[in-house]
């Protein structure tokens, strides 16, 4: 009892039990995220057993490229982390599965077996491996509800340097480019700005809040409805179309004129 009251007195003592407090705390926290994380995802999802399902999945067709437990290889970069949010993205345009290497990847039609349900199960074990950004809900994506022309300043501060005032995109360097917006459902716009994907950077809600992202939504699906009063929209690309059309109808106009005029003067001669 002596050796026990002397510890106890011990100028450590007391940061020795402090230690060992916050380190039982961790332990439990740690312990209790962990098993909350699957039961979270699928909750998410809507089913329970998304996540089972989710991994057998990405087994057949994922693993191949980012691994078994999405540690990422030498071919495609580690899951772990990215979101719900990411893997619908990437899934519900097409981009993956990836038909072949390159500087980016292009929206085509999603692969056969990709449909609603094994996009939501594998977006739950996704989410369930580090958590990461949801799926948004429908309020949230829904541009009846934001302000469009807040929208539109937005727009216009963050994203025409790449996509073009329109959304119409545009090219980067390395062979990537800005896609074009006017294909993109309002989801799949509001899960680009919080997952960034390929070149483009994350607008996290400390960035652009959520509301600020409804209102991009809602100026980018009322620009596609907008006609073009002069005529033809030229793709939307701005002064470089519209200049190369000018030169090139002014040049040929100017080069038909010449030819009309100098045959007219040889058949007075």
């Amino acid at each position: 009892m002596t050796r026990i009251t002397a510890w106890r007195r011990h100028p450590l003592a007391r940061y020795a039990v402090l230690i060992l407090a916050l380190a039982l705390v961790g332990m439990v926290y740690a312990a209790f995220v962990q098993a909350g994380k699957p039961a979270d995802a699928a909750l998410a999802a809507g089913k329970v057993d998304d996540v089972a399902e989710g991994k057998s999945l990405f087994v057949a067709h994922c693993s191949s490229c980012h691994g078994m437990n999405a540690e990422g290889t030498n071919t495609a970069p580690t899951l772990v982390g990215v979101g719900a949010a990411a893997v619908d993205f990437q899934m519900s345009t097409g981009r993956m599965p990836a038909a072949n290497p390159g500087p980016q990847a292009p929206r085509k039609r999603p692969a056969a077996w990709v449909d609603e349900e094994s996009t939501r199960q594998i977006a739950a074990y996704v989410q369930s491996l580090g958590g990461g950004p949801q799926v948004p809900g429908k309020e949230q994506v829904d541009p009846k509800l934001g302000d469009a022309g807040k929208g539109g300043e937005l727009f216009r501060a963050n994203c025409i340097q790449c996509h073009n005032w329109a959304g119409a995109g545009g090219a980067l360097t390395q062979g990537k480019y800005a896609p074009n917006l006017n294909e993109s459902s309002p989801t799949q716009i509001y899960e680009a700005m919080v997952t960034g994907p390929q070149a483009m950077p994350v607008f996290n809600d400390s960035t652009i809040t959520p509301e600020e992202k409804r209102s991009m939504i809602a100026y980018i699906t009322q620009v596609r409805e907008q006609k073009d009063p002069g005529g033809f929209g030229l793709g939307r690309i701005g002064p470089v179309t519209e200049g190369l059309v000018a030169f090139v109808v002014g040049i040929a106009a100017l080069a038909l004129a010449a030819i009309w005029i100098t045959a007219k003067k040889r058949q007075k001669s």
